[in-house]
């Protein structure tokens, strides 16, 4: 049905959004042969990056600024900033995502970054990764012309910050309940932050 809106709507951005991400999806999750590229850290990383950072960013811009406003594609400030942003949620999320599953992964002989590193330190590197993302987030947000933007993204960010900080400090890592739990608010922080993407100037 996705592919059938797409092409209804005559949305070459769109459509091809849809089609690469359908693409990259079955390669990651299916058990065929050469597929199912989750099981490798590294291409597993490349698809979430390439779908979640790239792909949702650039085509979904293109698809509002070209066929909605019928509008030049300019690669503005926002757009850079949300790419750039996501890029590092999706290696976050691609790291994390194997932390509770480091048990499964070593009976299928999976070797996930947790796997090889230990899960404290792919743990503490995830949210290394995401406080230096709120960091230039926030410096971003500083360097703003708009004052309501400047102020906005700013306490935005920071709050966001502050409270994965406080999360991940009491987050309990031998337990498999609370590292998944720490996981999906990773999600929640993951689409916070498209409360605060339009407000970037």
């Amino acid at each position: 049905m996705s592919f059938w809106l797409g092409w209804v709507v005559g949305s070459w951005p769109l459509f091809w959004a849809l089609f690469i991400s359908f693409v990259l999806g079955t390669a990651y999750s299916i058990n065929l042969p050469l597929l199912r590229w989750k099981r490798f850290a590294v291409v597993a990383a490349m698809c979430i990056l390439a779908v979640r950072a790239v792909i949702v960013q650039l085509a979904f811009y293109l698809h509002m600024q070209t066929h909605v406003y019928g509008r030049p594609a300019v690669f503005s400030r926002p757009l850079i900033f949300a790419t750039a942003f996501m890029s590092f949620f999706s290696v976050v999320i691609a790291l994390f995502k194997d932390i509770p599953d480091i048990e499964g992964d070593k009976i299928f002989g999976i070797r996930s970054f947790t796997v090889r590193l230990g899960q404290e330190r792919v743990f503490w590197t995830c949210i290394s990764l995401l406080q230096m993302a709120y960091g230039v987030a926030i410096l971003v947000g500083a360097t703003s012309s708009f004052v309501w933007s400047k102020i906005i993204t700013v306490l935005g960010h920071g709050m966001l910050a502050s409270i994965l900080w406080n999360r991940a400090k009491s987050v309990d890592l031998k337990s498999k309940t609370a590292i998944t739990s720490c996981y999906m608010f990773v999600w929640k922080l993951f689409y916070a932050e498209y409360l605060l993407i339009p407000l970037v100037r």
